[in-house]
C-alpha cells in the first residue's frame, strides 16, 4: 500500500540553521508575532520576515496558509515556507497548516520549526494526509519526497499524541488505494486477500466463498455477481480488544465494478465505477486504524465483495430472489446493486453477532449527489442517539454529514405486486427509499446508521486534505465515534 511521508519528530535547534540546504518553515500568527523560530530566520535573512509579514501579501492569507520566499539571503536554505497560524490554532488550521506544507514539499529536505506550537501532532497529520500519490501504475520514475523535520519543544509528546493520527493516516491510505485501483487489479479474489493480510496486525479474517453463502441462503447477494466470471465473497475482520460485549458492526458495499448489468449504464462515465466498492474500502480502513492503534474495543467489519457484470447468467429485470432473511425482492433494477448486496450482509451480522449497534457505508445513490453534492455523505438511521453520536464524530474531524428523513410513507414506492418488496422504487427520493429497503433488513432492537458516500468517495478535485480522486472519508470520523463512545 502506499506508505505515508515519514515524518521525523525532534527538538528545537537553530544552531546549524544558516547552513541548512533546503525548505525551512516558520509560524508568524495573524498579528504578526514572530515565535523563537521566525525570528531566528528573520535575524538571518536580515528582517526578510518582517518585510514580508507587513506587506499586503501577508494579510490577503487566510489561517493555514503558506507563502514562500525563495533563496532567502543569509541561509543555504532554497526556500523560507511563512505559515499564518496562531500560536493556539484550532485543529482544522493546523491540519489545513500541514496540508498547505505538504504541497509545498518537493524532493529538498524540510525542517519545520514548530517549537512551541499547542498539538503540533495534528500538523504532522495534517501534512501526511495531504501527501498521499497514488502513482503505482505510472512507468515513469516516482516522486521522491525529501526527509521531514517537524522540530518541537517537547519532541517526546508530540512523538506520542502523534501515534494515533499515524495509525488514522495508515487506515485512509489503504481505503483510498482501494478505490483508486482499477478493476482489473482489484478483482473480488484481489480484494479478499488484501483483506486476508491483516490479519498480521492482530484481525481476525474470515472469507465466506459462494458455496457458503447459497447454504446460508444469501440469494440477494448472491444473484449481483451471477454474471461475472469473478467468484463474490463476504469478508468478515474481527476486532476483539474489548471486554466480554458484543461488538459494534461496520458493514460495507464492495461491488468491484458496476456495469449496472442487465441495465447497464451509459458508457459516459462508466471508468469512475471502480471506487463502487468505496464503502468496503471505509469498512477495512476504519479496521486497520483500529488494529494499529489497539482499539480498546470489540469490532466487527463485514464487507460483501462482488462484481455487477452482464452476460448470460446476469440476474435480470423481474427476476424475484429470495434474501437470507427470508424476504423475497423483485428486481426491477440490476443497477440498483448495492442494496442488494447490503442486505444479506446486514442480516448476517446480525445473526451471527448481535451487535450493539450498526454503521453500513455505500455509494449506493446517484440521487445522493443530486441532494448534498460533494460536501456531504447521507445519513440515515432509526436510532437518534446513534446518529448523534456519529455526526458529532463527524464534525470532530471535519468529514461533512448529514442526517436525512426516514419513515414508512416512502416504504409505499418500493412495494412490489408479485414479491415482498422491490429494490427500487420511481424517480423520486431515491437515496430515501434505497434507505427504507436496507432498513428492512434490520432489526428493531439493533441502533443502525445507512451512511450514503456515492458524493464523498471519490472527488474530482483536491481537498483540504487528500489530492482528486479517492478520499478515504469516514474512516477518520467513525475511528472517533469508536474512540469516544465505545472503548472501555
Amino acid at each position: 500500500m502506499t506508505q505515508p511521508i515519514d515524518i521525523r519528530i525532534s527538538n528545537l535547534d537553530l544552531d546549524d540553521l544558516a547552513q541548512f540546504e533546503g525548505v525551512v518553515a516558520v509560524f508568524v500568527d495573524p498579528e504578526g508575532k514572530l515565535d523563537a523560530g521566525a525570528r531566528k530566520v528573520n535575524s538571518l535573512t536580515r528582517k526578510a520576515v518582517a518585510r514580508f509579514i507587513e506587506g499586503d501579501a501577508f494579510s490577503a492569507l487566510d489561517e493555514g496558509a503558506v507563502s514562500p520566499l525563495a533563496y532567502p539571503a543569509g541561509m543555504a536554505a532554497v526556500c523560507v515556507l511563512v505559515v499564518k497560524l496562531s500560536r493556539r490554532p484550532s485543529q482544522e488550521n493546523l491540519r489545513k497548516a500541514g496540508a498547505a506544507l505538504a504541497k509545498a514539499h518537493k524532493a529538498q529536505p524540510m525542517r519545520i520549526l514548530a517549537g512551541n506550537l499547542k498539538n503540533a501532532q495534528e500538523l504532522a497529520f495534517g501534512m501526511a494526509m495531504r501527501a498521499y500519490d497514488f502513482d503505482v501504475h505510472k512507468t515513469e520514475d516516482p516522486k521522491v519526497l525529501g526527509p521531514v523535520q517537524l522540530q518541537v519543544s517537547h519532541p517526546e509528546a508530540i512523538a506520542e499524541a502523534a501515534k494515533a493520527g499515524m495509525a488514522v493516516t495508515e487506515g485512509v491510505f489503504f481505503t483510498r488505494d482501494l478505490v483508486n485501483e482499477p478493476a482489473n487489479v482489484l478483482t473480488t479474489d484481489d480484494f479478499a486477500a488484501r483483506l486476508a493480510a491483516m490479519q498480521e496486525l492482530g484481525l481476525d479474517v474470515e472469507i465466506l466463498e459462494e458455496a457458503d453463502m447459497e447454504k446460508l441462503g444469501m440469494g440477494s447477494l448472491l444473484c449481483v455477481g451471477q454474471g461475472s466470471a469473478s467468484p463474490s465473497k463476504l469478508v468478515v475482520m474481527q476486532w476483539n480488544g474489548g471486554g466480554d460485549e458484543a461488538p459494534f458492526a461496520f458493514v460495507g458495499k464492495g461491488v468491484v465494478f458496476d456495469t449496472g448489468g442487465i441495465s447497464l449504464k451509459p458508457a459516459a462515465g462508466m471508468e469512475d465505477m471502480t471506487m463502487d466498492m468505496g464503502g468496503a474500502g471505509v469498512v477495512a480502513g476504519v479496521m486497520r486504524t483500529l488494529a494499529m492503534r489497539k482499539a480498546k474495543a470489540n469490532v466487527v467489519g463485514l464487507v460483501g465483495i462482488v462484481e455487477n457484470m452482464p452476460s448470460g447468467t446476469a440476474v435480470r429485470p423481474g427476476d424475484i430472489v429470495t434474501s437470507m432473511k427470508g424476504d423475497t425482492i423483485e428486481v426491477i433494477n440490476t443497477d440498483a446493486e448495492g442494496r442488494l448486496v447490503l442486505a444479506d450482509v446486514l442480516w448476517y451480522a446480525q445473526e451471527r453477532f448481535k451487535p450493539t449497534g450498526m454503521i453500513n457505508l455505500a455509494t449506493l445513490t446517484g440521487a445522493m449527489l443530486v441532494a448534498l453534492g460533494h460536501e456531504n455523505c447521507g445519513v440515515f438511521s432509526n436510532s437518534d442517539d446513534l446518529s448523534k453520536d456519529l455526526l458529532k464524530a463527524c464534525a470532530a474531524e471535519g468529514e461533512g454529514a448529514w442526517r436525512m428523513p426516514m419513515g414508512p410513507a416512502y416504504d409505499k414506492l418500493i412495494k412490489s405486486d408479485k414479491a415482498d418488496i422491490k429494490n427500487i422504487g420511481g424517480r423520486f427520493a431515491g437515496s430515501i427509499t434505497a434507505a427504507q429497503f436496507l432498513q428492512r433488513f434490520v432489526k428493531d432492537d439493533v441502533p443502525w446508521c445507512h451512511l450514503d458516500i456515492a458524493g464523498v468517495a471519490q472527488v474530482k478535485s483536491e481537498t483540504t486534505l487528500s489530492p482528486k480522486g479517492a478520499t478515504g472519508w469516514g474512516v477518520m470520523a467513525l475511528n472517533r465515534l469508536i474512540a469516544d463512545v465505545y472503548e472501555a
